[in-house]
């Protein structure tokens, strides 16, 4: 048989495209994995927010807000979004940045209210004074990937798509019109073939005989702090204004942390491992923006991650 489509690659990119293509079309999706969303899919922060990756980007995060908040039936029919808030967090000097920010988005339907002092504390425990800035973003939501993903596949699998796991691409070739892809121990053909591999993107164009254009994976270090007392579950997300950390509480009372570091990298398995040098763990004390005599969330996160 000949597919209409093959993707390679069944995260949330090649998961939602085939929920996305005509039921009259013959869909085969290839995973490398033995599951589905097992790398970037699998490890997001998953939070909603409007501000994330500028203005540019608004207007895409902003047009996927109603699909998310009212998904059709057969998306499930609940929600995939939940009430979170942000709090883009600053300290006096950092107060261009903020107001840059104002400007950015005055334009846009993301609405941006200025706090300072102790309305900034009241919503983060043992805030260290000099954070006395701040833009609360309300709309800001968490959002339910592993939900939302397993609701695209659902609908691909209704729509007769076939997916196969275990399956890494290994040859394509293009020849009188179809594609010949040699993925696990089987050969498939397609008439479209499209590349949705994440990281292994380049890789996937160099088997398939396509110039790779050039994407480059990159590291992110997360850290999950267990906290005694837990941390507050109304906890709105916590962005640095200047793009060097974020924090949000996470189930069981427990806290993702991270440095928003960006370290180009070759595609790889994710690893859990204990925090390898004193850089990130300073890095993290900054995150943290707390007192450490404070005998609330601060002092926890920082004598957990020291």
């Amino acid at each position: 048989m000949i597919h209409d489509v093959a993707i390679i690659g069944a995260g949330i990119a090649g998961a939602s495209l085939a929920a996305a293509l005509p039921e009259a079309m013959r869909v085969l999706i290839l995973e490398a994995e033995d599951q589905p969303g097992y790398h970037a899919t699998g490890r997001s922060a998953a939070f909603w927010d409007e501000t994330y990756g500028g203005p540019g980007i608004q207007p895409l995060t902003s047009a996927s807000g109603p699909m998310l908040a009212h998904p059709s039936a057969a998306m499930g029919g609940q929600s995939f979004l939940a009430p979170r808030g942000a709090l883009i967090l600053a300290r006096e000097h950092e107060q261009p940045l903020l107001d840059r920010m104002s400007r950015d988005f005055a334009r846009g339907p993301v609405v941006l209210t200025a706090l300072e002092g102790d309305a900034i504390a009241r919503r983060i425990p043992g805030l260290r004074d000099s954070w006395n800035r701040a833009l609360v973003q309300p709309g800001c939501a968490d959002i339910d990937v592993a939900r939302l993903h397993a609701a695209f596949l659902t609908v691909a699998r209704h729509k007769g798509a076939t997916l196969l796991t275990r399956a890494p691409l290994t040859a394509a070739r293009h020849q009188s019109g179809v594609w010949h892809i040699a993925a696990g121990e089987e050969t498939h053909r397609a008439a479209v073939l499209v590349n949705a591999a994440g990281a292994w993107a380049d890789g996937v164009a160099a088997l398939a005989g396509v110039t790779p254009i050039g994407i480059t994976p990159h590291r992110r270090t997360m850290v999950q702090l267990r906290l005694s007392p837990d941390a507050p579950s109304d906890l709105p997300l916590v962005i640095h204004a200047g793009g060097a950390f974020y924090f949000k509480p996470d189930t069981g009372g427990r806290l993702w942390l991270s440095p928003h570091d960006e370290t180009p990298d070759r595609p790889n398995r994710p690893v859990a491992a204990p925090l390898p040098t004193t850089t990130v763990a300073f890095r993290c004390r900054i995150a943290a923006a707390c007192s450490p005599s404070s005998p609330s969330l601060g002092a926890l996160v920082i004598s957990t991650v020291a």
